[in-house]
């Protein structure tokens, strides 16, 4: 993960994507080949091997790539280039915009397209609506706690606690040991906290969130103890407040050296701290259960590949031919080798890494929960009132509860 900046506002968003519906984005060479731009989350040095091999199985086809790190600061990069007309010819849709693209008509209906057969219908539903699919969806992801073995069991666990409170115990004797105990980014809707309301949600019928959109109940009522038990990381002193000044990049790279015991994080991490530090002894478990909740994990469909509904004919053509090759099962394998994320589709049975396999059963059964996904409404412009309203309480400004009532007046307003 990397450092994110505040997306544009959403009613700005909204009125004028209808304009930048005009623009077209792809052009064809002078040698004849038909250019397509991409604009991905997945990095460069992950993304560029299969994007070679593409174009060089298609090389009519050339794919003009950039690239813009999640959450907030890609969201808010395809937005300006979508306001301004250049919107990329494939883009990823995501819980965090979704809405507004679908509801925009900014994405183009992909739900009879060859390329989509044989991906899990949970990944291809979440980028969807009134029966139509938007996204393609390959993989699935969940993010719990990366912890070093040997510093845990220097002080007598041997992985992480069932409960929260017995989580807390661990990272006072972590600190007691000399050993910095917890890190969680916080540029973002917080591990912690989403595994937390998912186990929550699962208990429930009607979910938390049903309650919530239809004006049966408030984030007041939902989040606030879940956010208390969380504010206690702070409150106790095992975390710094100077944490919202880290990004997940900074945080990996302090478990990657050794110097934090546990980390939020997920399957991304796992390629740079085996580089970093082959003989690094650690692995993955799940977000301990908060009262009254179980053991979970924060996770969803990963962000579906879309296709620009502003593109011209030639360029969704060539689009729909990228599309399918990030579909087969070379395209596939390659994208599960480079990230490590658990792929979902009937041609491809990944392998997990060792580390991660204890979440890997979870992925499986659909036990995952982010909230972004699960908000009926205006999920763009919570989550980022979300983050920012964690933060101040992070850094003793506000109350968990006040938290909470800035999403509720969020959601009215």
């Amino acid at each position: 993960m990397h450092t994110r900046t505040r997306m544009v506002a959403v009613s700005a968003i909204t009125a004028a994507t209808a304009l930048a519906l005009a623009g077209c984005s792809g052009t064809a060479a002078d040698d004849g080949r038909t250019n397509i731009t991409f604009l991905s989350w997945t990095d460069e040095e992950q993304m560029e091997p299969i994007i070679e091999a593409f174009e060089t199985e298609h090389p009519d086809i050339d794919v003009e790539a950039s690239y813009s790190p999640p959450v907030a600061e890609y969201i808010q990069t395809l937005q300006t280039r979508v306001l301004s007309g250049t919107a990329p010819d494939v883009f990823l849709i995501a819980a965090e915009n979704k809405t507004n693209l679908i509801e925009s008509d900014a994405v183009l209906d992909l739900t009879d397209e060859p390329f989509m057969d044989g991906v899990q219908d949970f990944n291809l539903d979440t980028y969807g609506a009134d029966g139509s699919r938007y996204g393609l969806s390959l993989s699935s992801w969940a993010a719990g706690y990366a912890y070093d073995i040997d510093a845990l069991a220097e002080v007598g666990y041997d992985g992480i606690p069932e409960t929260w409170d017995e989580f807390l115990e661990m990272l006072h004797a972590l600190e007691g040991a000399g050993h910095t105990p917890f890190l969680e980014s916080v540029d973002q809707m917080p591990t912690t906290v989403s595994a937390a309301l998912g186990a929550r949600t699962a208990q429930m019928d009607p979910t938390m969130d049903e309650l919530i959109f239809s004006g049966e109940s408030t984030f007041v009522d939902e989040w606030t103890e879940t956010i208390e038990e969380y504010n206690r990381l702070y409150t106790e002193g095992l975390v710094s407040s100077d944490v919202v000044a880290l990004d997940g990049d900074q945080v990996r790279d302090e478990f990657a050296n050794d110097r934090v015991a546990v980390i939020n994080a997920g399957p991304w991490i796992i390629n740079a701290v085996e580089e970093a530090n082959p003989e690094k002894n650690w692995e993955f478990g799940q977000v301990p259960a908060f009262p009254g909740g179980e053991p979970y994990q924060a996770g969803a469909a990963a962000p579906g590949y879309a296709i620009s509904s502003s593109s011209g004919e030639a360029e969704q053509e060539a689009a729909k031919t990228f599309l399918s090759f990030l579909a087969s099962e070379e395209g596939v394998r390659m994208f599960h080798e480079a990230t490590n994320d658990i792929t979902v589709t009937e041609n491809v049975e990944p392998e997990a890494a060792p580390q991660f396999e204890p979440l890997v059963e979870a992925i499986r059964a659909g036990d995952l929960y982010l909230p972004m996904i699960s908000w009926e409404r205006q999920e763009d412009a919570l989550n980022v009132d979300a983050v920012a309203q964690m933060q101040r309480m992070i850094q003793g400004q506000i109350s968990p509860e006040e938290v909470a009532a800035a999403l509720d007046a969020r959601l009215s307003g």
